[in-house]
């Protein structure tokens, strides 16, 4: 599928013990695939501090702290035909800090949480509890498919 897959990775922190742009492809295509998208794909990831984040989150959704993803999809013009679905900012300190917490390996961590941001930028969200069974239901089919254990059980 990585034909199919644009896929731009920036590190704004040091990139020690974090995972490597082919495993944020690897991810990012699992979710792209099992949401059923046929048609090519471009995205940019870009993995953040704690300030970033925290500036990222209370300038895009008026929260004052750094959050673990935030999707921004793609909002092109009438008639603009790209196959860009957007971008996501991951901030490395909240990943690390919630895989401790919740004792998740950290891969695990990052790979649900790229997953999680993708089917945002497709259109999907958890606002109403029926949205989110649905994509909490559809992580968890396409982490399973990567060896990766339910991160909601």
């Amino acid at each position: 599928m990585s034909r199919l897959l644009t896929l731009a990775v920036g590190y704004a922190v040091p990139r020690t013990g974090l995972p490597s742009a082919v495993s944020f492809r690897r991810w990012a295509e699992a979710a792209l695939r099992d949401a059923k998208r046929r048609k090519p794909a471009e995205l940019a990831i870009r993995i953040v501090d704690a300030d970033e984040g925290r500036a990222l989150n209370r300038d895009y959704r008026g929260k004052d702290y750094a959050t673990n993803v935030l999707s921004f999809p793609a909002e092109l013009p009438p008639g603009v035909a790209l196959p860009l679905i957007g971008d996501l900012a991951i901030c490395a300190p909240v990943v690390l800090r919630e895989a401790a917490e919740q004792a998740k390996r950290p891969r695990d961590h990052w790979a649900h949480l790229t997953i999680h941001g993708v089917l945002h930028l497709l259109g999907y969200d958890h606002i109403e509890d029926n949205e989110a069974e649905a994509m909490e239901a559809l992580e968890t089919r396409i982490l399973a498919g990567l060896g990766i254990a339910d991160p909601y059980a």
